[in-house]
């Protein structure tokens, strides 16, 4: 029998509740700091208790995920703590492509993979040297928004840029990617790809919030001139969002593109969740600054489904069963090695 298993962080209680509802086994990998946190949680069977996630490559851990024919779900954690090369050498099956997840971490690599899925993707700057109106820096891999600025000319990216490599967040220019920054509403687009299936489905929207930035607009604006600080986007947390109906034809093309064009460029392409994630201006127009090629944390509101998950299913539909759903079938009809790599 399959079983599944993720990383203790990130969404770890969604895609182990989901395998649960599934009826399959659910073994987590957990930081032995948060074992207290998990075990509050029946659902989850087994755990692997480690000093640092990255003991996932080691022998014992490997054995004990075999052993358990398991499935090794991706999340943002998994980027955040382990190198490109770590994470394409896991030999447990690992649900989705985990080779896209280089193409997450690296954003000349990123925004080839947007701009080749037609998607509307703000300008690039190549150089501080080159700003000319209001540009965001971010850092590389999933930072969760941790270490990124704006800036509006080259000194005010120069005087932020340093105080970050004083904060040891970053080495230099390398560590940065400079965007032109569009204003509007942030949206976070929920997307499923099932290959058994040959189908997408749109799963839900979320929106984020982002500390200190949404506590500085709380300050008057003659008292944050006065300030010497650089406001973060850390991520905090989610919270719920319903589209206008009529964009989501739209919305359903632009998923639809991006599965396209990743089985062109990185094959088996984007199998499993993933989201596009960007900006609606004043003319409903969506510009793309980012995509998570795998679960992202903005589903964890959804965990009795979303709105637009009720639109597919009759019961609660989290993405962690969703996931959870596709392994059980794939295993059944002995085809797990279209879903996983």
């Amino acid at each position: 029998m399959v079983s599944v298993a993720t990383l203790g962080s990130h969404c770890a209680l969604q895609v182990l509740k989901g395998a649960k509802d599934e009826g399959l086994k659910t073994i987590l990998v957990s930081e032995k700091k948060r074992e207290r946190l998990y075990k509050r949680f029946d659902f989850i069977d087994e755990m692997i208790l480690v000093d640092s996630f990255e003991e996932i490559l080691d022998k014992k851990c490997t054995t004990i995920l075999n052993k358990n024919n398991a499935v090794l779900i991706p999340h943002g954690t998994l980027i955040a703590q382990m190198s490109t090369k770590q994470i394409e050498s896991i030999t447990t099956p690992v649900f989705g492509n985990k080779w896209i997840l280089r193409w997450e971490s690296d954003r000349k690599l990123k925004e080839q993979l947007m701009i080749e899925s037609k998607l509307n993707v703000p300008q690039a700057v190549s150089s501080p040297k080159k700003i000319k109106r209001l540009v965001i820096a971010k850092r590389h891999g999933a930072a969760g928004g941790k270490g990124y600025f704006l800036a509006s000319s080259e000194k005010d990216y120069i005087k932020k840029r340093n105080i970050l490599v004083k904060q040891g967040l970053i080495k230099g220019d390398s560590d940065l990617y400079i965007q032109e920054y569009v204003m509007g509403v942030l949206a976070y687009l929920q997307f499923f790809y099932s290959p058994l299936k040959n189908e997408l489905e749109f799963f839900g929207v979320d929106k984020r919030h982002e500390s200190d930035i949404e506590g500085l607009a709380r300050i008057p604006s003659q008292q944050q001139l006065g300030m010497d600080y650089i406001s973060s986007f850390n991520v905090i947390g989610n919270s719920p969002m319903v589209l206008r109906e009529s964009l989501l034809d739209e919305v359903y093309q632009m998923g639809e593109r991006f599965v396209s064009a990743s089985r062109r460029l990185v094959k088996p392409g984007m199998n499993g969740p993933f989201c596009i994630e960007g900006v609606y201006d004043q003319d409903g127009k969506f510009w793309s600054f980012e995509f998570s090629a795998r679960i992202v944390a903005g589903t964890n509101i959804y965990m009795d489904g979303s709105p637009y998950s009720t639109l597919l299913y009759d019961i609660p539909m989290s993405m962690g069963r969703r996931i959870a759903r596709e392994i059980k079938q794939a295993a059944k009809i002995k085809k797990l090695d279209k879903i996983t790599t």
